[in-house]
């Protein structure tokens, strides 16, 4: 079974971001920590860090492209920073980051199933184009989204994989203020309602908080990890010295699903300078 990189936050196009994802992508192509081809690349999120600004997604998509041609397996979801600046966002982003990341337009849940293992993404900025909703970095799945995720669960080429892995970028479990995934307590009770079906959901990702933190046993599912932010991206300086705020860590984390979650690795992949 192919292991789990997951990684969230980049924010390519960013001052300080570029020239550390360079040397994160180059620690990865030259294969020292990971077999490409037994590895699944899992980014939950801020790809970039203003779609807005030029060059938009294009350094993002050629990053990705270059692990897909080393022999990763790369599976991505959009953050807020993907349609926007953070808060100010715009609904043309919504086709064309799928065109950009997945070459068609997909419709979430995304589902791909690599070695009996179902990845489901979730796109939790569906809801959050409104112009009453643009002024703050929360999340929203919606109902509609909601309702195909029930409906995928379901299916028999689903049920049938040995595990299930629910990635998106808003963190579905801690409450942080202007960050919170709206409708957190809804997915709960889907996530909750497949296990007790005896569909396991051995895997939670996202990121979003830049903090790093797992919450390992929420929700009853084993694994349920916030990637932080791979390129360790400061926060803005009106906010930094919040707590709740600090960039604290990289938590780019290797998991195994196939082995106790004590036993994922939790690393930086590359220096800063």
């Amino acid at each position: 079974m192919k292991r789990i990189l997951h990684m969230s936050d980049l924010h390519l196009g960013h001052p300080i971001t570029d020239a550390r994802f360079g040397r994160i992508l180059q620690r990865l192509i030259e294969g020292e920590l990971l077999k490409p081809e037994q590895t699944v690349v899992v980014v939950t999120g801020d790809i970039v860090d203003n779609a807005f600004r030029e060059p938009g997604y294009g350094v993002a998509v050629e990053n990705l492209d270059i692990l897909r041609r080393s022999g990763y397996e790369v599976l991505v979801v959009p953050g807020n920073h993907d349609y926007g600046s953070g808060t100010q966002l715009s609904k043309r982003f919504v086709i064309l980051f799928k065109e950009a990341f997945y070459g068609r337009n997909r419709s979430y849940p995304i589902l791909d199933i690599v070695d009996s293992t179902a990845f489901i993404g979730l796109d939790s900025m569906a809801e959050e184009l409104s112009w009453y909703d643009r002024m703050w970095a929360e999340g929203e799945l919606g109902e509609p989204q909601m309702t195909r995720l029930e409906r995928l669960l379901n299916e028999a080429e689903v049920q049938e994989c040995d595990r299930r892995v629910i990635y998106l970028h808003h963190h579905p479990i801690d409450w942080q203020p202007l960050h919170r995934l709206k409708d957190s307590q809804r997915l709960e009770m889907v996530v909750r309602d497949s296990m007790s079906r005896g569909v396991s959901i051995d895997a939670l990702l996202y990121g979003h908080f830049h903090r790093g933190d797992s919450r390992n046993g929420s929700w009853g599912v084993a694994r349920c990890y916030d990637a932080g932010t791979a390129t360790l991206k400061p926060r803005h300086r009106l906010v930094s010295r919040l707590p709740w705020f600090q960039v604290t860590r990289d938590s780019t984390r290797i998991i195994d699903l196939g082995r106790d979650p004590e036993k994922d690795r939790r690393m930086m992949l590359g220096p800063l300078e």
